[in-house]
Order: C-alpha cells, then structure tokens, then sequence
C-alpha cells in the first residue's frame, strides 16, 4: 500500500478547464452516493478524512485530485468524481454533475482506469451501467462491492457471481475485476490497494519500453 498512502490534496476542478494539464495518468474513483466511495479512498490510503464521508449523500460536487507518488516528482492522480443517484439534490447541481463526471469520462486523455463502488446488496444500478457507458472501452475497470461484510461467505460469492454475469452481459467489449471490498471490516483492501497501484505501473512500463526484459530469442 506504499504507493496511495502518500496521497495528498492537490485541488478541486469544478470546470473542465481546471483540469490539470501536466499529464500524469489519473484512476478515477466513481459510485453512487451511499455506495462507501469516500470510507474506500480512505481506508485505502490509510487516511482518517483524506475524502470527506458525509452523512448527506452527494456532498461532493466537483473532483477532487489527491497526487501520489513523491512530492517532487508524483506518479500520477487519484480522482474523487461527484456521487451520483441522489434523488433529493436540486436539479441544477445534479445536472452539473452530470455534465462535469460525464464530460470527464468521455474525453479525458490521462484518464487509466475507474475504480466503481458497487454496494453489493444493490449490485449494478442503471446510473452505474450508464456511467460505464461514458467510460471508453480502452480505460479497465476495477469493481469493488463495497459493504460486503452486511453478506456471508456464501451470498458475497453469489452476489459477485451475478455482478460478474451482468456486467459481462451489458458490456462484453469491456473488461472488469471485481474485488469484494469493505472498509470497515477491512475485507479485501490489499487487494484492491495493489491492483490501483498497477495501474499506475502500466502506464509508466509503457511509457518506457527500453525497460522491458529483452531476453527472448
């Protein structure tokens, strides 16, 4: 977990062109509000408020950029999206959302990988399936079924079963892992810490292809 425990606020972008331009790859943690998006990047950052976890649902209007890496020279960005699906939001800000979470999805070169809150009890929403389809089919998706420790052993491995099954089914050019995760029982945070950190590897390793072995004949 070395790498997200040095994340560490950079700022908040309410408006595409706030986006930061130096082009350090992003991984974007996204949900529906009441989906443990902010418990998640805490725990997984081994920080108390690093993301603030509201008792109001959908506090968070903008994205917020938490660099990681070196202080000096970061590796990239974790991005807090907006949560969506929370009804009683006036309309005007749920349309902001919107566009801001979708217009982000769609264009963002620096964009890696999403991370998606699942509650695992709800399993996939129609606001989740319409987010993966803002996503572009290039960017990997890693699911995590949060608030799996409210299930046994036997209905965890069902409901991953079915989330599994549909997201295959609605979005078969795409490929997900899925992790059961929760953050108060500590269930499944190592896991997910390390396959986030590759991300960032990935991208790094293919920046650089002079470091790959050459030792094949």
């Amino acid at each position: 977990m070395t790498l997200l425990v040095s994340a560490r606020f950079t700022t908040t972008v309410a408006q595409m062109h706030q986006l930061p331009v130096d082009g350090l790859p992003e991984v974007a943690f996204a949900g529906r509000s009441n989906a443990g998006k902010s418990s998640a990047l805490n725990v997984l950052c081994n920080r108390r408020r690093l993301a603030f976890a509201s008792r109001m649902p959908g506090r968070t209007q903008a994205l917020n950029f938490f660099a990681i890496g070196p202080q000096d020279q970061p590796n990239g960005f974790l991005v807090d999206m907006p949560g969506y699906g929370y009804a009683t939001a006036p309309g005007a800000v749920r349309e902001s959302w919107i566009g801001l979470a979708g217009d982000y999805l769609r264009t963002r070169q620096p964009l890696v990988a999403v991370v998606l809150m699942l509650d695992i009890r709800r399993g996939v929403t129609a606001l989740d399936h319409g987010l993966l389809d803002w996503t572009p089919v290039t960017v990997p998706v890693l699911g995590l079924l949060t608030k799996a420790d409210k299930l046994s052993r036997n209905q965890q491995q069902a409901a991953l079963r079915t989330v599994r099954a549909e997201l295959a089914l609605r979005h078969p050019s795409r490929h997900f892992d899925l992790v059961l995760f929760s953050s108060t029982h500590r269930i499944g945070i190592e896991e997910a810490s390390d396959r986030i950190a590759a991300f960032y590897r990935l991208t790094q390793d293919s920046d650089h292809p002079e470091t790959q072995s050459n030792d094949a004949v």
